[in-house]
């Protein structure tokens, strides 16, 4: 687990490079699920990044080289049902120097306001409004309640997105324990393969493994597709039945210590066409080839680039290359992404791949008109003379 002393030097990164202007970050709120309870809490990731608390609705200040926790006011039905967090406790995991409540919250803003007209925080992220959900009202919460004190209320995202994209030796560590449980989770899922009926099979196999392993369970909904399913690049449902000849894609990752995994793998069931061995096959071929491109100071838009070369091929190879609408029709999602408390973290903004950076790479084919889809993912850590693939144990044959 990332010890306090962890979360003190990262706090202080921060603080110098703000240079002496606040910061205020909020946790996350508990979001309705049914009637009158709340869904599974995840975290805001920057929150828990710089304090490891994993419950909702808590805040952190920063000023200078000083850092206060604030709890929220919790009834006593409240802790009787759902407990809550002590003082102590979340002053021992986050080092902050203090912990204090609202009304001292609300003083110390006000004093803060009084020196600093500008403060730090995280706004809405500048792509929500392609996202297809809610968003979690705290940070918007936050941002008016700041609003209303300083001049100026500016997006810290993305001086947090550098700093969290060089993952530490305790992250690549927590990191490589979440793979390490996700691969013994395939593992298990494919040694069911034969006897095993539906989708949710597979997913449950998965479930169990990931939490009796010790993990926090999945880092993410999993996605086990057959057919035409696996060309719903998140389909989840996981309900249908699976074939007696052809193939299942599975993406799943377990989370450890708040950090995640991300692999795909594609599976035979029974004996697949020619025409999805030869889909693997290509899939497989590009995922060796664009793994090789990564290495420190490469750059990463010719990283791009040289991607779009390879998959071109592999689609070509495949006669599903004929005009270049096809390109995305084929393949629709991007290679990578960074890889860390979010499953789709931030690289921080890098014009090149640099040591310490974990991102994934998962090219695919997607042919919804003859119900195939394949895709193949991996977890790969920059080293300072390569790179190193975190999830190569586990094979990605078919």
């Amino acid at each position: 687990m990332v010890s306090a002393k962890t979360y003190i030097q990262r706090r202080q990164k921060l603080a110098q490079i703000l240079d002496g202007e606040p910061a205020i970050f909020t946790a996350f709120s508990a979001m309705q699920q049914t009637n009158d309870s709340s869904g599974p809490f995840v975290q805001e990731s920057s929150f828990f990044w710089l304090t490891g608390i994993t419950e909702p609705n808590w805040k952190l200040v920063l000023l200078d080289e000083k850092s206060w926790l604030v709890s929220p006011t919790k009834s006593d039905i409240h802790l009787i049902f759902d407990g809550g967090m002590a003082a102590d406790d979340a002053q021992d995991v986050s080092g902050v120097d203090e912990v204090i409540y609202d009304n001292d919250y609300k003083s110390l803003l006000k004093k803060i306001a009084e020196k600093h007209s500008t403060v730090r925080t995280i706004l809405r992220h500048p792509h929500s409004n392609d996202y297809d959900f809610v968003l979690n009202p705290a940070l918007q919460k936050a941002h008016s309640q700041l609003q209303r004190l300083f001049s100026e209320v500016v997006d810290c995202r993305q001086e947090l997105s550098k700093l969290k994209a060089i993952k530490s030796s305790e992250e690549i560590e927590l990191i490589q324990k979440a793979i390490d449980i996700s691969i013994d989770g395939f593992n298990e899922v494919r040694e069911t393969l034969a006897i095993s009926e539906y989708e949710y099979e597979l997913e449950a196999t998965l479930s169990y493994s990931f939490r009796l392993a010790g993990s926090e369970g999945h880092a993410y909904e999993p996605i086990v597709g057959t057919g035409k399913n696996a060309c719903t690049l998140h389909y989840i449902a996981n309900n249908d039945p699976l074939p007696i000849d052809g193939m299942v894609l599975i993406d799943a990752g377990a989370r450890v210590g708040g950090y995640a995994a991300d692999i795909t793998r594609t599976y035979a069931i029974g004996t697949p066409s020619q025409r999805e061995k030869d889909v693997h096959a290509e899939v497989e071929k590009a995922h060796r080839a664009i793994i090789d491109l990564i290495k420190p100071g490469a750059s990463i838009k010719q990283y791009s680039a040289s991607v779009d070369e390879i998959m071109k091929q592999a689609l070509q190879n495949l006669n599903l290359f004929n005009t270049p609408d096809d390109y995305r029709r084929y393949f629709p999602h991007a290679v990578s992404h960074g890889l860390g408390i979010d499953v789709h973290d931030s690289l921080g903004g890098f014009e090149t791949f640099l040591p310490g950076m974990v991102l994934t790479v998962e090219p695919g084919v997607y042919i919804p008109e003859e119900g195939i889809g394949v895709r193949i993912e991996d977890d790969i850590l920059v080293t300072e003379d390569g790179n190193r693939n975190l999830s190569a144990a586990l094979p990605t044959s078919l």
